[in-house]
């Protein structure tokens, strides 16, 4: 990820049916294809929670694929918060269920 006026931070948490369907691992792949940096986890209310950062135009991009989702799942609704990056991460990760 490079440095730059368009660079943002989307946080998002995923519902739906999202969890045992390869719905992690499906973001894991955008955002990198993208050349994102992030995360993305599980979180025990059955929801999918993620972080990432870059272009603001690749950071759409990600959101618009992931309301459609992988094969399996079902989205039945994203919330989206924006905000400055951190620059916390340079890959992007699936990390541990909270």
């Amino acid at each position: 990820m490079s440095a730059g006026a368009d660079q943002r931070r989307l946080e998002a948490t995923v519902r739906g049916r999202v969890q045992g369907v390869g719905f992690r691992y499906f973001v894991q792949r955008e955002a990198r294809n993208l050349g994102l940096s992030g995360w993305v986890r599980n979180l025990r209310s059955g929801d999918v929670e993620l972080v990432a950062e870059g272009p603001e135009e690749d950071l759409k991009r990600l959101l618009g694929t992931i309301r459609k989702g992988p094969p399996m799942s079902w989205v039945e609704r994203v919330d989206e918060r924006w905000r400055e990056p951190r620059g916390e991460s340079t890959d992007f990760e699936v990390t541990y269920t909270v």
